[in-house]
């Protein structure tokens, strides 16, 4: 017996320096807020800079994907063996290609000189403009593929500021996950505290012989149970801080605590929010974007069906060896038609197109529904944590005035140590109660205002229009 109660008092000792220590860290240790921690978290994150890398591609996807603008040189060098009659010569040209996408005009010379054994040194030098007026008439094809790109990179740039928002909302979530576990583990403390000194008050009646044994034994039991809740809080607040210092790239040895949160109790009217978020939000846009992106795809594919005709003139020197017979100039105009007897491939492309398109129409009206369901439902739960914390801070102060009672009746020996206890926890379990709510709610309006495109604006020193660009 001996040996158990001198276990006993080594655990309480050394819980209590435990006390005295996390008291120090917690009065010594600077705070955290969230505003500094994102801020922090997004200059030294790479996960932030691996987000904006996508943004770079954009600005080289129209020379990529368009025709090109530059200026062409060719030059060919060829070896001629003629056997009937027997004959040596070559042929070298020299030709120069500009394309005008906007028009889809192309302006081209050629310089053509053929030299035999035999003596023929006849050159030419030729002028030619070819202007496509069925398949990319005018530019037509250039000018939807370039809006194509322009769209799709609108919706790329949608899409960075979605994928930093959903990084903004998980880094958020991860500080209230860190600011809920410490106040469970500072609530757990202050209530080990409490027991400690009602154990010592017990023993104190113990040896007055005014309490009983089972009491102390009963009392012992109920702070052990909060050392153990003790260890398995404080596990989840050193996980969750490492995924904070970690996320803002901490050196060793630096710590910080989560200063207090603020509880947002904004109130939200469904039906205006909403509206605004229909005419305002990147979600909203970027549906559209891709519908719009569908129909050009649909117009494009039908272009690439018509014939691929250009009208020809031109201009033609004839040559002898290198000088030009002025005499021998001619002008000439025509016209040159490519017409596919069956063009499956562009009709099955045309096909794809329109099937596409129907179903990004259907897919934007499901999507729609599908947002103004979950955020419905989102808004419910926000007015149920609204409720829920009004209705916790109510218990804890019956809580608290319950155990100030129960414990003055205590002393009196009016109530049994288990009446006390409860009053004990019942006080515990509502402050837990609170800070799960508090925790929630904030949650919930991030998650609110992650789905209306209104995070960005809520946090300090970000800009969504600074992503976009």
């Amino acid at each position: 017996m001996k040996k158990r109660n001198t276990t006993i008092l080594l655990t309480s000792l050394c819980c209590m320096f435990g006390m005295s220590a996390f008291a120090a860290a917690e009065e010594n240790t600077p705070v955290l807020t969230l505003a500094t921690f994102i801020s922090e978290a997004t200059k030294n994150d790479t996960r932030f800079e691996e987000i904006l890398i996508d943004k770079l591609p954009l600005q080289y996807r129209r020379d990529a994907l368009l025709p090109t603008k530059d200026l062409l040189v060719s030059l060919k060098q060829e070896f001629h063996l003629f056997l009937n009659p027997l004959d040596v010569g070559g042929r070298t040209t020299v030709s120069l290609a500009q394309l005008f996408p906007d028009s889809g005009t192309q302006l081209s010379t050629a310089y053509n000189k053929p030299a035999t054994t035999s003596g023929n040194h006849n050159a030419s030098l030729q002028f030619l403009i070819s202007q496509p007026i069925a398949e990319n008439a005018y530019g037509r094809n250039y000018k939807l593929q370039d809006q194509l790109i322009g769209v799709a990179n609108d919706i790329v740039r949608y899409q960075i500021v979605e994928a930093y928002e959903d990084y903004l909302a998980s880094l958020t979530t991860v500080w209230y996950n860190w600011f809920s576990a410490w106040e469970n583990l500072k609530v757990s403390r202050t209530s080990y505290q409490s027991n400690e000194k009602l154990l010592e008050n017990i023993l104190e009646r113990k040896r007055q012989k005014i309490a009983l044994p089972i009491d102390v034994n009963k009392m012992k039991l109920s702070l052990i149970r909060k050392q153990e809740n003790i260890v398995v809080l404080q596990e989840i607040f050193d996980n969750l801080s490492n995924l904070i210092f970690s996320a803002m790239r901490l050196p060793p040895g630096q710590r910080f605590i989560p200063a207090t949160m603020e509880i947002n109790n904004q109130t939200i009217v469904f039906e205006e929010a909403y509206q605004r978020f229909v005419n305002d939000s990147r979600t909203y846009h970027a549906l559209e974007l891709l519908e719009k992106k569908s129909s050009l795809a649909v117009d494009k594919a039908a272009d690439d069906l018509l014939p691929s005709t250009n009208l020809l003139l031109g201009y033609q020197m004839d040559a002898e060896y290198w000088g030009i017979k002025p005499q021998q100039n001619s002008f000439f105009a025509g016209i040159s038609l490519d017409w596919p007897v069956k063009n499956s491939v562009d009709k099955a492309k045309l096909s794809i197109a329109r099937a596409e398109k129907k179903k990004t129409v259907l897919s934007k009206q499901n999507k729609y529904e599908e947002l103004h369901t979950n955020l419905k439902n989102i808004h419910l739960q926000i007015q149920r944590e609204q409720e829920l914390m009004t209705i916790a801070e109510q218990k804890i102060k019956l809580a608290e005035s319950i155990l100030k009672d129960e414990t003055e009746n205590y002393s009196f020996g009016k109530v049994s140590l288990n009446d006390y206890i409860d009053a004990v926890n019942d006080v515990d379990e509502n402050r837990f109660s609170r800070t799960d709510h508090s925790v929630k709610l904030n949650k919930l309006l991030i998650e609110w205002h992650r789905l209306t495109d209104t995070l960005l604006d809520k946090t300090e020193g970000l800009d969504s229009k600074t992503l976009l660009e």
